[in-house]
């Protein structure tokens, strides 16, 4: 942090503020969350008065400070923004109000965002009831720089600045990923070709063939959620974990979570994930490639509208808890295109596939770039 301005206590620019409130049987009351590493307060699913187990709930304003006593060292802190004004938390979540003649709510805002601010957070926490939690009163002990308002304001008004380009250089990289995706997609829909054609006609499950040895070493792969693909996960050894039997991945094999291929987790194993490994309650697929290029899966299957019909195929009366067998996967009848459409998504995943790498490294500059920004600001060079 800064040496050009004096360093305060939070304690010395801010108060513990509650606003309790019985919760009453029949009554909904809306939930706030606070994320990790300083994304932010968000709204949870509201919860009846009779169904919380705390005996008092406290209601937070805008522009408080609220911190997860447990998470505060994973930067779990956040300043309330307008919207979530009349939200509930336990005391589970100390709140704060800031001397706004000091300090200004957006310098704060801006500063939770900072692994510095984590840092000390972190630090306070340690062994404190041996469950790593904050106190209110050592979270009060975290330091920060203070400049004047009128400073405080200009670098905030400088942070949003440099902020909303951010955001704006990524959503239109965004855009690009997305309108690319929507080309691919748009090649199979516009087939007038197309005839559904069962799974099991195309792709054909295979079975677990790595044994599980406690000494072993295994690099896991995943599946995000939402169309986003197969990633490297992490390596766990063969004590920590209690399937026997695992399934090592192949290149252009198609995988997906039981649990989760309603929500768009299902996806083709790319080059990077050859080889790694997977347990029984992910299926894993070898694909007919003279039926069905390997690219029309998985471009097929990162379509949103193609999830409710899986989520009607998987079982369970919990929609959380729906899983999507192999049988009922392998039932499931697709459009399989033409095999000149199949030719001309393939070229077009080709091309724009070699681009992946420089919109990885654009995603991971940009990702850079606030960081970097807030720690020039909180060192007085902004």
């Amino acid at each position: 942090m800064s040496g050009k301005w004096p360093t305060v206590r939070l304690g010395e620019v801010m108060t513990p503020v509650e606003r309790p409130e019985s919760p009453f049987l029949g009554t909904a009351y809306r939930q706030l969350g606070v994320r990790l590493w300083g994304e932010g307060a968000y709204e949870r699913e509201p919860i009846d008065g009779g169904a919380t187990k705390y005996h008092t709930l406290s209601r937070v304003e805008a522009d408080d400070i609220v911190v997860n006593k447990i998470w505060a060292r994973n930067g779990s802190v956040a300043v309330v923004q307008a919207p979530l004004a009349g939200c509930f938390v336990s005391g589970e979540f100390p709140t704060f109000s800031a001397d706004r003649r000091t300090l200004l709510p957006r310098w704060i805002h801006w500063l939770t965002k900072t692994p510095v601010f984590w840092a000390q957070c972190d630090e306070k926490s340690q062994g404190t009831s041996g469950k790593n939690r904050i106190k209110p009163e050592q979270f009060l002990s975290v330091t920060i720089p203070l400049p004047p308002p009128a400073e405080q304001r200009r670098i905030v008004a400088r942070i949003e600045e440099l902020a909303a380009r951010i955001a704006e250089a990524r959503a239109l990289r965004e855009q690009a990923v997305e309108e690319t995706e929507a080309l691919c997609r748009g090649i199979i829909a516009r087939d007038p070709t197309s005839k559904p054609t069962p799974m099991r006609e195309l792709v054909q499950l295979r079975q677990p063939d790595v044994t599980v040895l406690p000494d072993g070493s295994y690099q896991f792969a995943g599946v995000y959620c939402f169309g986003r693909g197969v990633f490297r996960a992490q390596t766990k050894t063969g004590i920590e974990f209690a399937y026997r039997k695992l399934t090592r991945l192949r290149a252009r094999d198609f995988v997906y979570p039981k649990l989760m291929a309603w929500e768009g987790a299902l996806g083709v194993v790319p080059p990077e994930c050859d080889g790694c490994v997977v347990s029984t309650e992910f299926p894993v697929f070898q694909v007919h490639e003279d039926r069905v290029y390997a690219e029309v899966l998985d471009t097929y299957f990162r379509t949103p509208a193609v999830w409710p019909a899986l989520s009607g195929a998987s079982t369970g009366t919990n929609v959380r808890r729906r899983r999507l067998n192999p049988d009922d996967f392998l039932n499931y009848k697709m459009p399989l295109p033409s095999r000149r459409t199949q030719d001309r998504l393939r070229k077009v995943r080709a091309r724009t596939g070699a681009l992946a790498p420089w919109h990885s490294e654009t995603a991971t500059a940009l990702h850079a770039l606030l960081p970097a920004v807030l720690d020039r600001a909180f060192k007085g060079d902004l």
